[in-house]
């Protein structure tokens, strides 16, 4: 297994060991989880170190796609489990969120329906032969949806300091940015998927 394909092995890794230090019942096991104020907004260690290893292991997303496109090393496999760890990654932290009520959950459906869609239009253009390529609203999603989930974590700050609401506007945006990138994928296929013989 070349190094893309491990870093990506590393960030489905990831996932579950986040998920762990994000749910963790620290409280029945008495541990106290210190917290730090800026001003009057409260940022707990826990949502700080679940920060860190988000940006380490998205990070890994960039540094793979580098390593494989420079060195020649794009491979099926990492052509087939890279979209899956994005995805895995990206929809498990919203997902936390939303179980939290830290976020609504509407737009965290309207998310993963878009990739269910994105996934079966994928499926389709391969059995037709057809490469459909990430387009700009594709990548205008990835990018909103780190940076809310990044918002999230830090409660909002700075911007919570002003009371104003910017990672749930990012949060929304995201999500009519995935809604319409999955139209979008959609139309391209719209001649194999509706077709009636």
């Amino acid at each position: 297994m070349n190094l893309p394909n491990r870093l990506t092995v590393i960030r489905i890794i990831m996932i579950p060991i986040i998920v762990l230090i994000y749910l963790f019942p620290y409280s029945q096991f008495n541990i106290n989880v210190p917290t730090y104020d800026v001003g009057f907004v409260s940022i707990s260690l826990v949502n700080i170190i679940t920060l860190i290893l988000f940006a380490l292991t998205s990070f890994t997303d960039f540094l793979d796609g580098q390593i494989a496109r420079k060195n020649n090393l794009i491979t099926t496999f990492g052509k087939f489990a890279d979209p899956i760890a994005d995805k895995l990654l990206v929809n498990t932290m919203f997902i936390l969120f939303a179980s939290q009520g830290i976020i609504p959950v509407v737009p965290v459906l309207i998310m993963l329906a878009r990739d269910t869609i994105v996934d079966g239009c994928r499926m389709i253009a391969a059995s037709n032969g057809k490469v459909v390529a990430a387009g700009y609203l594709g990548k205008v999603k990835t990018v909103s949806q780190m940076l809310a989930i990044i918002l999230i974590l830090v409660n909002n700050l700075p911007f919570e300091l002003w009371r104003l609401p910017i990672s749930d506007m990012v949060l929304w945006f995201a999500s009519i940015v995935s809604f319409a990138s999955g139209v979008s994928y959609f139309m391209q296929m719209k001649e194999f998927i509706l077709e009636s013989k």
